[in-house]
Formats: C-alpha cells, sequence, structure tokens
C-alpha cells in the first residue's frame, strides 16, 4: 500500500528536511522543477523534440517558485516562454522570490484584465499557482484565468500542474471554487488524497508521482491515509488445513424471487477462500435457492430462533445480511440475532436500511461489523456527514470523503467502506484507506445490479479467514476492482465471482 499525504503532513515532511539539513528551500523547488520538466518530456515526447512555446503562470508563494524553475529551465532548452504572476515579485517567500531573480525574464501580472483573452493556444501552459496550498475559493480575477486556461487547452494546448490543479483541494479533491483542469499533474514525493477523491481525477488527468529527495515518514495510525494496492497471500491456504480451517461464511437471504443477490455473495465468499459458505433462507424460497446452488451449502432459517440455534454451531466465523434481506418488520429479529452473536459481520442494502430507521438495532453494532454504504445508503444513515459532504466549501481542507467515514466509523464502532469509483475504507481510530477505480484503474462497468453484492461477499469471505475487518475490506476493495478490470465491458455482477482465481494467480 501507499501512503497519500495531507497538505499539512506534505509541509512538516518538507519543513523537517530543511530544518535538519538535508536540503534547502532552493533545493527542493530546484528539484521539483527538474522533475516536472522530465515528466513532461517522458508523457509528451514531442515536447522533447525542439523549441516550443510555454505560458507559466506563477502563483504567491511557493508553487509559484516552481513555476519560475520551470520556466528557466524550459527557456535553456531553447523554448519561448512567457510567465505571468498573480501578486507583486516583493510579496514572494524568500526562496519563490530568489527564484523569480533567477528567471530573469519579464514577468506579466496575471490580475491585469484580459491577461490571456485572445491569445493562442501555446504548447503548454504550466499551472503553478497554488497547487497544494489553495485555502480559499478562486474568485475573479482569478476565475478569469481559468475559464481563458480551459479555451486555450480547447485549442490545443496541454496543460501541466504543478503537484495539483488550482483551486482543487488537496485533501478532498473537491474543488474550492474555479478549478483548472490539467492533462498531467505532477505531485512531488507523494500523491495527496485530492488526486485520488472525489472531482481530483477529472481536474488532474493524469497523474505523476516523482521523488524529489525527502525521506519517508509514515503518519500516525489516526492519521495515515493509504492507497489499497495487491494483496499478496490472499491464494494460499495452510497445506495440512481442511476446510473448516478456513472459515465457515453464513450468508442470510431474502424470500422467494429475492435469493439472487444472496447468492452472489455466496459464491463471492466461496470463491475468495472460505472453507465453507452457507446460505440461510427462509422455508418458503428453499426450493428456489436449491435449484441454484452446487458448492454453496444450505439451510432453512426461517426466523431469529433458528439463526440463534445455527449460530451455535463455533465454527461459523463470519456472517453477511442485507443482499435483498428485505425491509419487512420480520427481518429485523434476524438482523438483532446476527448482531448479538458478536460474529463478525457484513451488513450490506437492506440491512443498513434497517440500521438507519432504528437505532436500537444501531446501538449493536460492533468492532467486527464491516458497513458498506453506497453515497445513498450513507445519506440515509449519517445524513448530517452526508450534508458536509454535499454543501459547497468556502475554505480549505474542504470536508472529504475520508473525513466522512472516519467519522461514520467512530459513530458506528466498526468499519465502514463508502462505495465509490473512490471507496474509501476506514475504522474507528485507524488509517484510512482509498480504492481508487479512476484513470488506469477505471472499472465504470462496474455500476451494475449485483455488483455491490459480490464486494459484499468478498469481505465476508475474507473475514470467514480470519482477516480483520480493516484489511478485509480494503483487500476485498482492491480484488472487487481488479477483477472488474479483467473481465473488461459488458460485465455482469456474474462475472466477478468468476474472475477471482485469475486476479489471485496473478498474485
Amino acid at each position: 500500500m501507499t501512503d497519500l499525504l495531507t497538505a499539512a503532513q506534505m509541509r512538516a515532511i518538507e519543513g523537517a528536511a530543511i530544518e535538519s539539513g538535508a536540503a534547502t528551500g532552493l533545493d527542493l523547488m530546484e528539484r521539483a522543477g527538474r522533475a516536472l520538466v522530465a515528466a513532461v518530456v517522458a508523457h509528451w515526447p514531442v515536447l522533447g523534440q525542439g523549441p516550443h512555446r510555454a505560458v507559466v503562470l506563477c502563483g504567491p508563494g511557493n508553487n509559484g517558485g516552481d513555476g519560475f524553475v520551470v520556466a528557466r529551465l524550459l527557456a535553456d532548452r531553447g523554448w519561448t516562454v512567457e510567465v505571468a504572476l498573480f501578486g507583486a515579485a516583493q510579496n514572494l517567500p524568500p526562496d519563490a522570490r530568489a527564484n523569480h531573480d533567477r528567471w530573469g525574464g519579464p514577468v506579466a501580472d496575471l490580475a491585469a484584465p484580459g491577461m490571456l483573452a485572445g491569445r493562442a493556444a501555446p504548447d503548454l501552459v504550466v499551472d503553478a499557482l497554488f497547487g497544494t496550498g489553495a485555502r480559499r475559493p478562486i474568485e475573479r480575477p482569478l476565475a478569469q484565468v481559468v475559464a481563458e486556461t480551459a479555451r486555450l487547452r480547447a485549442q490545443g494546448a496541454r496543460v501541466v500542474a504543478v503537484d495539483l490543479p488550482s483551486g482543487l483541494c488537496s485533501d478532498s479533491g473537491r474543488p474550492l471554487g474555479a478549478c483548472i483542469t490539467a492533462d498531467l499533474c505532477v505531485a512531488f514525493h507523494r500523491a495527496k488524497p485530492g488526486h485520488h477523491l472525489a472531482e481530483g481525477p477529472a481536474h488532474c488527468g493524469r497523474l505523476k508521482v516523482v521523488p524529489i529527495g525527502l525521506d519517508d515518514k509514515v503518519p500516525d495510525a489516526a492519521e495515515r491515509v493509504t492507497l489499497t494496492g495487491p494483496a499478496p497471500g490472499l491464494a494460499i491456504k495452510t497445506e495440512a488445513g481442511h476446510k473448516y480451517a478456513h472459515g465457515h461464511a453464513l450468508v442470510l437471504s431474502g424470500g422467494p424471487g429475492q435469493t439472487g443477490a444472496a447468492r452472489l455473495a455466496a459464491r463471492a465468499a466461496l470463491r475468495i477462500g472460505a472453507g465453507l459458505v452457507t446460505l440461510g433462507v427462509p422455508p418458503a424460497a428453499q426450493q428456489e435457492a436449491a435449484a441454484q446452488l452446487t458448492a454453496v451449502m444450505l439451510a432453512r432459517l426461517g426466523d431469529a430462533a433458528a439463526l440463534r440455534d445455527a449460530l451455535a454451531d463455533g465454527r461459523i466465523t463470519a456472517l453477511c445480511f442485507g443482499p435483498a434481506l428485505g425491509l419487512g418488520k420480520d427481518r429485523r429479529p434476524l438482523i438483532e440475532a446476527a448482531l448479538r452473536s458478536g460474529r463478525a459481520a457484513v451488513l450490506d442494502a437492506d440491512a443498513l436500511g434497517h440500521l438507519a430507521a432504528d437505532p436500537a438495532l444501531f446501538a449493536l453494532l460492533h468492532d467486527r461489523c464491516v458497513l458498506t454504504p453506497h453515497g445513498g445508503e450513507f445519506a440515509r444513515l449519517f445524513p448530517d456527514l452526508a450534508e458536509k459532504l454535499d454543501g459547497v466549501p468556502d475554505a480549505g481542507p474542504a470536508f472529504s470523503r475520508v473525513d466522512a467515514a472516519r467519522a461514520a466509523a467512530a459513530r458506528a464502532g466498526c468499519t465502514v467502506v463508502l462505495k465509490g469509483p473512490d471507496t474509501v475504507i476506514a475504522s474507528p481510530d485507524g488509517p484510512g484507506a482509498i480504492n481508487s477505480s479512476t484513470r488506469d484503474r477505471a472499472a465504470p462497468w462496474l455500476a451494475t445490479a449485483g455488483s455491490g453484492d459480490v464486494l459484499a461477499g468478498i469481505i465476508t469471505g475474507l473475514l470467514a479467514r480470519g482477516l480483520a475487518p480493516q484489511r478485509a475490506s480494503e483487500a476485498g476493495a482492491w480484488l472487487h476492482t481488479e477483477c472488474a478490470l479483467s473481465v473488461g465491458p459488458g460485465l455482469i455482477a456474474e462475472d466477478l465471482p468468476e474472475q477471482l482465481p485469475e486476479v489471485l494467480r496473478s498474485l
């Protein structure tokens, strides 16, 4: 897994390097500028062939200092470079001012009316206005600069952002007012949460993370955010182990005509390596389910008493309930019995609806539970947090999906998987994780009926095998995306469990 750094964490790492004498601010700016030019040429090889034209937009802080380094390096390559600064040179921070002076060429006033209006598109626009330093919404006159940059891009100019597109909140991926859209974003040292959350991927374009000689410093667990990655070891089972050594998952089903979602979850739990999986069905749905099952076992569980009897078997190690379980009052006792058992459990779909409607059920959640809401379900469970997410931010760092998932996990006392293209996994007082299904991992065909049921089943199977809720959720979300990428367009939910063996072999 890869650590992501908030703006404050990145500033602390840079400050520690400077304070220790490992680097100066000028060193870091020079490294950043050189890394960005190298990334631009690697991404657009044509720009490495002969001189071209560039417009460099510099802001009033150290991001602007990086821009002056880039301008100088491009000019050294024979490029025609125009530089515009927002603010007065004498007000720049010392290192940025030093690089302004090293540039030595003309510097236009970016705040001048019509600064970019009517200009022909250059080969490259360098956005070095704010980067991770955005704190306030971009308004006039810079909002007009953002609009003109969009016009130049539409006319063929390539736009590269220095660390982060200006106007995008580094921690949340939410625009603060107007926001530049880049074709390439070059991030220094580590990616930031905003590169992967919310609207960040759309504004960043391609993301390239480059080193600039800083030491790694892992944030404390409660402040740590990671990007999910390959999950090695999940395909391995103990050679001498029998099926019960790998866990027994019980998936609760709805009634007649409503068994499909639970069957998808059960199949996924079995495919991910649970030793046994049982589908618990009401008696009226037994024949329907039996006609569809082979390796998944079947149990008649008509009411809470039958479920409690089944859970007397200590070999059942994880539960899954919610997929098409039903919202009727007769379902509530089943959920209560499952929660009171203390077993590791995934609550999805209809189970989340019951939790949202019944505070007494919500109070039964424990630290072995995993909630898997999509945005709408999250809003019903945590309306105040959803309202903060939906609000227009007026300052940065803005409230993020990581903030929302962490607050929800603390309130529920269990792991929360807030689903979406930027799925966030959070546990009380623990690290947060983002499973980003964007850019090279974009899998829009996951937006299909039953996909979430399969994810619930994968996480359940991993819980049954003994993984902790946070770890099971991170691995499950990553595998879910990998299976979708392996299948490709045309995917339906039934394809996902069947793709798990190939994905696991690749690990």
